[in-house]
Order: C-alpha cells, then sequence, then structure tokens
C-alpha cells in the first residue's frame, strides 16, 4: 500500500491540479494507494476536496498581508505551529511521499518531509517560480514543470518537464462544434469570441465588453460567450438589459467548458496556469489579458511565454477595455494566422501530465 501526501491550495488553480494526480494515482493503483490532502484552514481546499471524495487536514497557516497588518505579527506562530501539526499529520499517516502543488498548505508539509527523511515532489504551475517553491526546491526529489528554462530556479538534474495536470477531458478534437453552438443558442454563420474572467469574474474583461457592446450598438458581425462571474452577475445583466447586444449569451459560470471552447474561434481570457494549460490542448488562439493582481506577476510571465513562441496575444490589464476585443476581431479576420497560433499552442500541450507525474513519483519511492 503507496501512502501519499497532497498538499496545496488557497485556489483553484492549486487546488485542481492535486486532485487531477489524485485521480491518475487511484487509476494507476487503484485501492493500493491510500491519498491524504493537507489544507490550510479556512480555504476554498477545506470544501471542495471533501466534496471529491478525498479525506484533508487543514493546517493554521497563513501568508503575509500585503499591507500593514496586525494579523502579520500572528504568522510565525502559525508557521511553527504548521510545522508542527505537519510532522505529526506525516508520521501518523505513515507517508512514502509528499507532493506539493502550491499555496500556503504546501510549505509547512514540504519543509516537514523533507527533514524527515520523506521524498517531495514539487509541481510548479508557473512560468516563473514562486518564493517557497524555489527555497523547498533545493531539497524536493523531483520539480515538475509546465515550462522550459527553470534552471533559473531549481537545481537542473531534478526538473521534469510534464506540464500541468488537468482535471477533465481537454483535446483539440473536443465536443462537436455544432452542438456547442446549440447549446449556447448561437450560429455557425458569425464567428464565435470566449470571454472567460474564472469563477469570481474580472472586473477588467466585464468593463471590456461593455465598452466594446456600447462602442458597436450591439450590433457586432461577431458573436460572444461572456462569462460574467458569479460576483459581477447581476450588475452586467443590468447593462444589457440596458443595452441590449444581438449574438450575445452571458451567464455567471460555463459549466460546460469543452462546448465553449468548440464554439470559440478565439478566447480573450486570463493566463492563469490552468487556463494557459487548457488553452493548449485544445490549441484555440487567445488573446491573453493578464491579471496584474498576483505574486509576483506569474500570470504576465506566463502569457509572455506563450506570446514569444507564436501561441499567443497579450494585452495588458490597462490597455485592455479599448484594446482586447479589437485585437481579437482583428485575429479573426487573419485566418492563416489563426491556424499557426493553433498549431504554435498545440505544440505546447502536454496531454499526460497527470500521468507522467505519477510517474516521477514511484520513481522517487523506490
Amino acid at each position: 500500500m503507496k501512502k501519499i501526501i497532497l498538499s496545496g491550495g488557497g485556489t483553484g488553480g492549486h487546488i485542481y491540479p492535486a486532485v487531477a494526480v489524485a485521480e491518475a494515482l487511484k487509476r494507476r493503483f487503484g485501492d493500493d494507494v491510500d491519498l491524504l490532502f493537507v489544507g490550510a484552514e479556512g480555504k476554498m481546499e477545506m470544501e471542495k476536496v471533501p466534496a471529491l471524495g478525498y479525506r484533508i487536514v487543514g493546517l493554521p497557516i497563513a501568508g503575509l498581508q500585503r499591507r500593514l497588518d496586525w494579523h502579520n505579527l500572528l504568522v510565525p506562530f502559525k508557521v511553527l505551529k504548521s510545522i508542527r501539526m505537519a510532522k505529526r499529520v506525516i508520521r501518523d499517516f505513515g507517508a512514502d511521499a509528499v507532493v506539493g502543488f502550491g499555496g500556503y498548505a504546501s510549505a509547512p508539509v514540504l519543509w516537514a518531509a523533507q527533514r524527515m527523511g520523506v521524498p517531495t515532489v514539487i509541481q510548479e504551475q508557473n512560468s516563473y517560480a514562486g518564493v517557497t517553491n524555489k527555497i523547498l526546491g533545493k531539497r524536493a526529489k523531483r520539480i515538475c514543470t509546465a515550462y522550459e528554462g527553470m534552471e533559473r530556479f531549481f537545481p537542473a538534474d531534478r526538473i521534469v518537464l510534464t506540464g500541468n495536470p488537468l482535471r477533465g477531458r481537454f483535446s483539440k478534437e473536443g465536443a462537436d462544434r455544432a452542438e456547442a453552438l446549440e447549446y449556447y443558442g448561437l450560429m455557425s454563420s458569425l464567428p464565435t469570441i470566449l470571454v472567460v474572467g474564472g469563477s469570481l469574474g474580472t472586473r477588467s474583461l466585464n468593463e471590456m465588453m461593455k465598452q466594446w457592446i456600447l462602442d458597436t450598438g450591439g450590433t457586432a458581425p461577431v458573436q460572444v460567450i461572456w462569462q460574467t462571474g458569479k460576483y459581477y452577475e447581476r450588475e452586467m445583466r443590468a447593462f444589457l438589459a440596458e443595452h441590449p447586444a444581438a449574438h450575445v449569451w452571458q451567464g455567471a459560470f460555463i459549466d460546460r467548458m469543452d462546448y465553449a471552447y468548440a464554439a470559440a474561434d478565439v478566447v480573450v481570457s486570463r493566463s492563469g496556469a490552468g487556463t494557459v494549460s487548457e488553452l493548449c490542448l485544445v490549441a484555440k488562439p487567445v488573446v491573453f489579458v493578464p491579471s496584474p493582481n498576483v505574486a509576483e506577476d506569474h500570470q504576465t510571465k506566463n502569457a509572455r511565454a506563450l506570446e514569444a513562441r507564436g501561441a499567443a496575444v497579450v494585452i495588458p490589464d490597462a490597455e485592455s477595455r479599448t484594446e482586447a476585443m479589437k485585437r481579437a476581431t482583428e485575429l479573426l479576420k487573419d485566418p492563416a494566422g489563426l491556424a499557426a497560433m493553433s498549431r504554435n499552442l498545440e505544440s505546447l500541450a502536454k496531454p499526460h501530465a497527470a500521468e507522467d507525474i505519477v510517474n516521477e513519483l514511484v520513481n522517487v519511492m523506490e
């Protein structure tokens, strides 16, 4: 029986890669693997992971607030307590290996495991490694990365380019386009732009859509699948009621991402690690508008890495309101350019990332 701890969280970008690897471990070993997740108390993993049928333990770890905040004074005490708890969890569970996927919780678990002689694997999702992973990478047995050139951050002999593990089945063949268009009530005679800003939504992309609808009078020769996010849903519905737009599907969530990608000719999106990996798998030309509100500006670095390979266009957040939809509609007029971008995206796809990470885990346990 193999016993493996998976740790990470705080955002879906850390949680779902861990779940994708857990699913790959279950496919490989069935009942011969015992899995335990470790997360941070009060973070979304404490709800999402049990809902998917996995056990999870929460640590009291917290990160430093960027602004001056008295809660920062408690952080060192929470770190020490979390390390003590992590050691106890590793010992009581009898872990054979620990995999860290980023986020607050992974740091104390990886740190404790490394000092207890338990093999550790780090999965770095971004093209620019976070501070925690850079420190912990020195003692990790493997660092599984999604981008080339990560020798800047980690020991070269322990880096394996696996890609980011994803849940669900994304591929260039994907869902049937006619079915997808029907699902969203769209027409086959018009090109389609998918605007997606994450589950909570993105102010910049929503303001961009509002500006575009006002500029075009709601009658542009394209159709749009517009995911507003839960946070902005009411406001954007009210805007559309006041400024009706032809051929625009609007919703807080996209339940069928496979259909959204199948319908789309061009995507306008943030550039989080999971989104970038999905777009490589579905090979959909993309205009990235990186979020400026993330640690170490890693979304810009992710997007620029694809742009350098001719696989994306990047528009800075500050310019997105007027420039992003304009650029997306320009791309639609260049079929050869779209085809080249699609080929370049496809060349970067890593469809077997979860299985490849499982292979590395098996190697470090032997």
